[in-house]
């Protein structure tokens, strides 16, 4: 949108004011502004611009203790609720490995920062609010009640910009990593091949790119032995499968800056409307059915077997989330997950893209 018929810093919040129970990404897109641009124009009104330093950030939330970790892309929201503990600091990867919050993030990806209050009633909600460029969320950290409060705000005032400004400059993302790759001279028999040879599943991206082939490019072309397509249930099917058998499985949702993982059974799993929600103690998932364009199980050689994956995709070729049966390295594949990756409703594949 052209910026010179964008609402102004307080044209915004009093939008806001007016719509105090409108989610922020909704009101966002209603008033034509990303959601980076609606938190920057509370500034000095509830908001305070923080510097998206990535390793400072992750190694002083480890003393804020209980927090709920947000990460989303337009169709999956995944929060957990844990410690940012095991954290594993760098500048192109950085991870946080624990039990319950378990990250895998791309420091250069985060442009904006904002710590945030909030007043819900009597109540004050504090969150950190991390966006990219283009001003779309990558990542949010709530405040629980357990949370260190002393802690928070000592790590807000470290990260606290000198630039306060309510207003944030937005580039258009560039193309997302996922989706289609146009101009792949890739062979089947090449990427056969080199699929054939994986040896560990975090060899997958380098060999697409490799190829110069996107994620659902490849499972389009290599084979129904290696990969083939479900029905569009198949997602909400193998929650209520998983739910039922308590099985452990690990779920990923993933943005351009960072990936979310939930690792362990699910308990609780709610349709509604167009959304399958899982609502554990720990762990809820905020699934768009509507949005899946195509869901497929992939199968991956490691040197502990192969490995199957679930994964779903949007109309762009985007990966919406993925799922494994929970295991370790050194680990086979668990066999109630193969034995329920390979049942459910399969379709005729596409030909290749």
């Amino acid at each position: 949108m052209d910026q010179r018929v964008k609402p102004s810093p307080e044209e915004v919040r009093r939008a806001r004011e007016e719509n105090p129970k409108m989610r922020e990404r909704d009101l966002s897109a209603q008033l034509g502004i990303s959601e980076a641009e609606l938190v920057a124009a509370h500034c000095g009104f509830g908001a305070v611009r923080v510097e998206p330093r990535v390793n400072d950030l992750l190694t002083g939330l480890e003393a804020v203790g209980e927090v709920m970790a947000l990460t989303r892309n337009e169709s999956a929201v995944h929060e957990k609720i844990g410690v940012y503990d095991k954290v594993v600091t760098g500048n192109h990867n950085a991870m946080v490995l624990g039990e319950n919050i378990d990250l895998r993030i791309f420091p250069k990806v985060w442009a904006h920062g904002f710590a945030v209050e909030k007043r819900d009633g009597g109540e004050i909600r504090r969150s950190l609010q991390f966006f990219d460029a283009a001003g779309e969320a990558v990542h949010k950290v709530h405040l629980k009640p357990a949370s260190n409060l002393y802690a928070y705000q000592k790590l807000v005032a470290s990260l606290e910009s000198s630039n306060q400004e309510p207003t944030v400059a937005i580039f258009p993302s560039a193309a997302e990593g996922e989706s289609e790759a146009p101009g792949s001279v890739a062979s089947i028999d090449d990427l056969r091949d080199r699929w054939s040879r994986l040896t560990d599943v975090h060899q997958f991206f380098g060999m697409l790119k490799t190829l110069k082939l996107s994620r659902r490019e490849a499972v389009r072309m290599v084979g129904q032995d290696y990969a083939w397509l479900l029905d569009n249930d198949a997602v909400s099917a193998m929650f209520h499968h998983a739910a039922a058998g308590e099985m452990a499985i690990m779920c990923f949702v993933g943005n351009r800056g960072c990936i979310q993982i939930h690792s362990g059974p699910i308990k609780s799993v709610k349709p509604m409307g167009p959304w399958i929600n899982v609502l554990d103690e720990t762990f809820h998932l905020h699934l768009r059915t509507d949005h899946i364009h195509e869901v497929w199980a992939v199968r991956k050689p490691t040197k502990d077997g192969h490995v199957t994956s679930l994964e779903a995709y949007d109309a762009n070729g985007g990966m919406i989330i993925q799922f494994f049966g929970k295991r370790h390295e050194g680990e086979s594949e668990r066999e109630d997950w193969r034995f329920l990756a390979e049942n459910l409703p399969r379709i005729p594949s596409p030909t290749a893209a």
